[in-house]
């Protein structure tokens, strides 16, 4: 993903997707290690302290029913 795309992070806390945030920056792999992702909360811009591996970003998906809400 390149920086400015639209992503769903997964909670460390309860595994949940949470939306609303964007790739501020990727970080190259290093040593073997996967490409970690530097993410900017969209609502306010700030960029979240800690980086986050493929599994726990995804492209936002858009158009989903929220009917419940």
């Amino acid at each position: 993903m390149l920086p400015g795309t639209r992503v769903e992070v997964r909670s460390r806390f309860d595994r949940r997707w949470a939306r609303g945030f964007e790739v501020d920056a990727v970080v190259a792999e290093v040593a073997g290690n996967p490409a970690q992702y530097q993410v900017r909360r969209r609502s306010d811009g700030s960029v979240l302290p800690s980086l986050f591996v493929d599994e726990e970003v995804r492209e936002e998906r858009r158009g989903r029913s929220m009917w419940w809400v």
